[in-house]
């Protein structure tokens, strides 16, 4: 599976964006996807997690009922819909792939084998 990442920019606080993330290679079929997040000088963060097929959805704290998550079947494609964006959601964002991954484990980059090039969300206050 390859991934492409796409959507980042520049916008205001309180501003939305919605990245895309494109598989190509084979679909999805019983991967979970993932979103996270690197800001400069920090470790990669989980922003949240659906399994494709279906059910099971993690989100982390820091970006519920901001964020959201949803898959285009047809386009085999996974989108992150953020809304009121705030200065500390800054980071670069990667999608991510991963099979055989149960809920307890969705928020853990390493359990994930595919990954997208991620894409620059910048904030300005």
């Amino acid at each position: 599976v390859q991934l492409q990442a796409s959507g980042g920019g520049l916008v205001q606080a309180g501003g939305s964006l919605r990245l895309s993330c494109a598989a190509s290679g084979r679909s999805f079929n019983n991967h979970v996807i993932g979103w996270f997040r690197q800001a400069p000088g920090k470790e990669r963060e989980f922003v949240v997690a659906i399994r494709w097929s279906g059910g099971s959805l993690v989100s982390a704290d820091s970006v519920k009922g901001r964020f959201t998550i949803s898959k285009d079947r047809a386009k085999n494609t996974v989108y992150l819909q953020m809304n009121s964006l705030k200065p500390e959601d800054t980071a670069v964002y990667y999608c991510a792939a991963g099979v055989g991954l149960i809920l307890s484990t969705y928020r853990s980059p390493d359990e994930y084998d595919y990954w997208g090039q991620g894409t620059q969300v910048t904030v300005s206050s």
